[in-house]
């Protein structure tokens, strides 16, 4: 913990997580300067951020973005923002999104609600710092406390990959979608919600997860963050890995 600053108060919403979103994700925008290559996030938070960086930009800053799913590139799109790819910009300066999940102490992450893990965690892997943004409901002790282990899969063959990651001690549930139909990722690949309950050993999990055949990546981010920004009743908080 490095930093700490008193909660804005001249916006008063009926949801307190709201604010605390906007408060991250206006701290998140900040961060960008002009020239940079930036990864926009995917889910509610990172939504808020690229809004304030499409303020921003309306004001004169410039810089190029590689967005983690089709949802935020149309929202990057709508501000007017210079979207790229890896071919012209394989190194990111930054990139900035949400988790479901922070644990404590070594900032190791939960992320994939939002159906985005597998574009999340190429972009974060190839930014020279990858900033997080959440409220403070979602620190934990222990990965997997509240939230199932999202497990990006192939569709081919899905139910003896589900099994597999069944004996691994997970409750195992595929994604489904508003209409009650198989969740399908912008890559076109399936997920599978994964519980766990609370995890002693992220890395090794991770890594027992990746050998099953048909995984393609797991929600669990290790070891990838640089920064942590956490929004919550005594103000914005910074924390860096221990």
């Amino acid at each position: 913990m490095v930093q700490s600053t008193d909660p804005q108060t001249s916006d008063q919403t009926a949801d307190p997580m709201i604010e605390f979103k906007r408060q991250v994700a206006e701290e998140a925008a900040a961060m960008v300067r002009n020239g940079m290559a930036v990864g926009l996030g995917t889910g509610s938070t990172s939504a808020m951020m690229i809004d304030a960086l499409g303020r921003r930009w309306a004001q004169g800053l410039r810089f190029v973005a590689i967005p983690t799913s089709e949802r935020s590139a149309a929202q990057a799109r709508g501000h007017g923002i210079t979207l790229v790819s890896f071919a012209t910009h394989p190194q990111l300066d930054l990139a900035i999104d949400g988790a479901d999940e922070v644990e404590r102490g070594s900032l190791n992450l939960v992320k994939g609600l939002g159906g985005a893990l597998l574009r999340e965690k190429i972009v974060a892997a190839a930014a020279r710092r990858f900033i997080v943004m959440v409220d403070e409901g979602k620190l934990v002790d222990h990965l997997g406390s509240h939230a199932p282990i999202p497990v990006e899969i192939t569709p081919f063959g899905w139910e003896s990959t589900a099994r597999q990651l069944g004996e691994l001690g997970a409750r195992v549930s595929p994604r489904m979608d508003r209409d009650g139909n198989l969740f399908v990722t912008d890559g076109g690949n399936m997920i599978l919600d994964c519980a766990f309950g609370p995890i002693a050993d992220p890395p090794g999990l991770a890594a027992d997860i990746r050998r099953i055949v048909g995984v393609i990546e797991t929600g669990l981010f290790i070891g990838r963050t640089s920064e942590v920004l956490v929004a919550g009743r005594h103000g914005l908080t910074r924390l860096v890995a221990a």
